[in-house]
């Protein structure tokens, strides 16, 4: 899976959406999940709508690498855009499902199609409060499978859903009491009886709610994470936290709140929070003031006093008007072994060990470029972006993303890094991707972009990594990028 010295050599292989110059806000992927296994991979939009994805499971798929290097790029084809996607009930309009493909004859290696899409979320207004409520899918989380269908909890600012994706290719037909077409027979006609039987039928994929978890946080959730016991789940909110029984949903236990009782005493608020991996009883949550905060439920059902806080001293050198907005975490990450987290603040990412807690044990600078244009950033808002981050299935290497449809891997081992680009100029699929650098001085350097010309308005905040395998799902504004290791 790696090249020389272990690097990784990653090639294009798909991208979901519409090269449309005109994009609507609603169409704006917001979040992306892989589930457990891999083999399904979701997306939340600004218009609260979930497309799932499903890997091809075909021979075919598996073994066309070389018939796909032989196919012209010329072949692919988009789908037009006024045809409805093929599943049902799914919206004509949503651009995602009407994937631009580069779809060559023979299916890519690992390639992911449509498998379901619907609406998760409709925008909502609080009469008490007169605001609007809005339909943003804010997070998605997998539950493990047990059974033949898939369950996730989608959620906005104020409403978690519990969702049951199932799969439907048998339809029963011989009714004694209704006839073909679903209508009710005269029962005083009805002279044999006959036993209804299941006939093939066309693969349906149905997406039901099961729970919705509801009026538990004042305000907007931004984090929602499902424990290793698969029962229980925690959501997240500016100022608590709050634990949730999946089969309850008309009550849930505040775990967490930092609300003063004078909010003009309020200085930080929480920004992330994420369940251990594999001990039940712990969890995280990260605060605008660059702090984490590990929890033991097992020590106080109120967790207000953490069990380890992390924190970072400042570098009095790098002391601005802007430290504190910076050093505010947007995304915290458990590693898969348990052992580690990851936080992603500003500039960097920041690896930390459970067992030490005075200082991260790696620092990785996400664009540290950026820093002598902070008051420009300010001014329009990028400063405030939340970007999150993600590590690869083996816990060697981090992703993360940045400016101009720039995204950044870390590996742990070499300490080395590299810059790629989601874009559509090297869509041939199995074309390997080129290492971009970003240069601050008055000259340019060949294949090196100046840090003045950085698209602001194109970022890459939504990441996501394959638990098993190395591929990279890549949400950039309205599409979604997939790339994957070259061997």
């Amino acid at each position: 899976m790696a090249g020389n010295g272990g690097e990784i050599q990653w090639c294009f292989s798909q991208v979901k959406g519409t090269i449309e110059e005109e994009i609507t806000e609603a169409d704006i992927i917001s979040c992306v999940e892989f589930n457990i296994d891999g083999e399904l991979l979701a997306t939340g939009d600004k218009g609260g709508r979930v497309v799932i994805f499903q890997r091809d499971k075909s021979i075919d798929a598996i073994n066309s690498e070389s018939m796909i290097a032989e196919s012209d790029p010329g072949t692919a084809s988009l789908v037009p855009d006024n045809e409805d996607t093929d599943i049902e009930g799914s919206p004509p309009s949503l651009n995602l499902a009407r994937s631009q493909n580069s779809q060559l004859a023979v299916p890519v290696r690992g390639e992911y199609n449509v498998y379901s899409t619907f609406q998760s979320h409709e925008p909502e207004f609080d009469y008490l409060k007169s605001l609007e409520i809005e339909e943003k899918i804010n997070k998605i989380k997998w539950l493990k499978r047990t059974n033949p269908a898939h369950f996730l909890l989608s959620t906005n600012d104020k409403t978690i859903k519990l969702w049951k994706v199932t799969e439907r290719d048998k339809r029963p037909e011989g009714y004694n009491l209704k006839d073909e077409e679903g209508l009710s027979r005269d029962s005083t006609n009805i002279t044999a009886l006959r036993v209804p039987v299941f006939k093939p039928m066309e693969l349906l994929v149905e997406a039901s709610p099961r729970r919705i978890f509801a009026n538990a946080h004042t305000y907007h959730i931004n984090s929602i994470s499902v424990n290793s016991d698969q029962e229980t789940y925690l959501s997240a909110d500016d100022l608590r936290i709050n634990l949730w029984h999946l089969e309850v949903t008309d009550q849930s236990f505040n775990i967490v709140d930092i609300k003063p009782a004078n909010m003009e005493e309020l200085t930080e608020v929480i920004t992330a929070a994420e369940f251990h991996p594999t001990e039940c009883s712990l969890f995280v949550y990260s605060s605008s003031k660059g702090t984490i905060r590990l929890c033991d439920m097992r020590a106080q059902a109120l967790c207000d006093r953490h069990a380890k806080l992390f924190e970072e001293p400042e570098d009095p050198t790098n002391r601005s008007f802007f430290s504190e907005i910076i050093s505010s975490i947007s995304d915290v990450k458990f590693s898969h072994n348990g052992r580690y987290m990851i936080t992603r603040d500003y500039l960097s990412v920041k690896v930390w060990d459970l067992q030490m807690d005075s200082r991260p044990i790696e620092t990785y600078q996400v664009h540290e470029y950026l820093r002598s244009k902070l008051c420009s950033l300010y001014e329009n808002d990028c400063i405030f972006d939340k970007f999150e981050c993600a590590w690869s299935g083996g816990d060697r290497y981090i992703m993360t993303g940045s400016y101009n449809n720039f995204f950044r891997m870390f590996d742990r081992e070499t300490k080395r890094d590299i810059t790629l680009e989601a874009c559509r100029e090297n869509m041939r699929t199995r074309t390997i991707l080129k290492p971009r650098k970003v240069g601050t001085g008055n000259k340019r350097k060949k294949d090196e972009i100046n840090v003045d010309c950085l698209d602001f308005n194109k970022k890459i905040l939504h990441t996501a990594w394959h638990p098993l395998e190395n591929i990279l799902a890549v949400a950039a504004t309205n599409n979604l990028y997939i790339f994957q290791s070259k061997d």
